[in-house]
């Protein structure tokens, strides 16, 4: 999708949330009003702005088809189409984000402009995500989870329980303020349980043993636990 494909979407959907829900409606045009000056050109320029645009066209997409279904029945149905970690999403969190403030999105949305977040965890990210799925687990990932909530991925397992996961590769001397922080905003969002996982990326294997120990959590860490592991 293209930047002024996308800056039209956002008009479409503005109109279309305003009739259905507010709370997306006035989300929509937050962003909308972020973006509706910068030229397509330099839009596209931004490729991490453009993702997080795709990625809230995506959520109001399926947001508002949740919407139209006029049963509980209906929408369970719907939801139960879903992996368990989108689920959690949908059913969960993202309504969560529409209707509450969120403190952090006004700062990360001029950093995300700016250019200040590179994202050099990514391809470390999508080496787990891979790894998650080729043992049949679940995983979602999203910028709103990352920057508002803490949460680099979401994933599930046997049991289809999410668990909320923040990686680290800092030195134990830092990682405390950013532990901290990271158990204070889960539990600001009503996040029930979250793995905290620091990691050396000069062991062998730490990709398999990040997969491992996030597996085994998603299904056996207990709720109003928030997990501080060192690998």
């Amino acid at each position: 999708m293209q930047a002024k494909e996308i800056k039209n979407r956002l008009n479409s959907l503005i109109k279309e949330a305003s009739a259905v829900d507010p709370s997306l409606a006035k989300r929509l045009d937050e962003i909308n009003r972020w973006v509706k000056d910068v030229k397509p050109g330099s839009l596209t320029a931004k490729k991490f702005v453009l993702f997080f645009l795709q990625q809230i066209i995506k959520d109001a997409l399926v947001w508002l088809d949740i919407q139209a279904l006029t049963s509980a029945e209906e929408q369970q149905q719907y939801y139960d189409r879903m992996t368990p970690t989108e689920h959690y999403w949908y059913s969960y969190l993202f309504p969560k984000w529409l209707n509450e403030t969120d403190p952090k999105f006004f700062i990360w949305k001029q950093k995300l402009m700016a250019g200040e977040f590179n994202q050099a965890d990514t391809s470390i990210l999508q080496s787990i995500a891979t790894d998650i799925v080729h043992r049949e687990g679940t995983f979602w990932q999203c910028y709103i989870a990352d920057f508002s909530m803490a949460t680099d991925i979401i994933i599930s397992n046997r049991q289809k329980k999410p668990l909320c996961i923040q990686l680290t590769s800092l030195s134990d001397e830092f990682s405390p303020d950013k532990s901290d922080n990271w158990e204070k905003a889960l539990q600001r969002w009503g996040i029930e349980r979250g793995l905290f996982l620091s990691y050396n990326p000069r062991i062998n294997q730490f990709l398999h043993q990040i997969v491992n120990v996030s597996l085994y959590n998603s299904d056996n860490l207990r709720t109003g636990i928030y997990l501080k592991f060192n690998l």
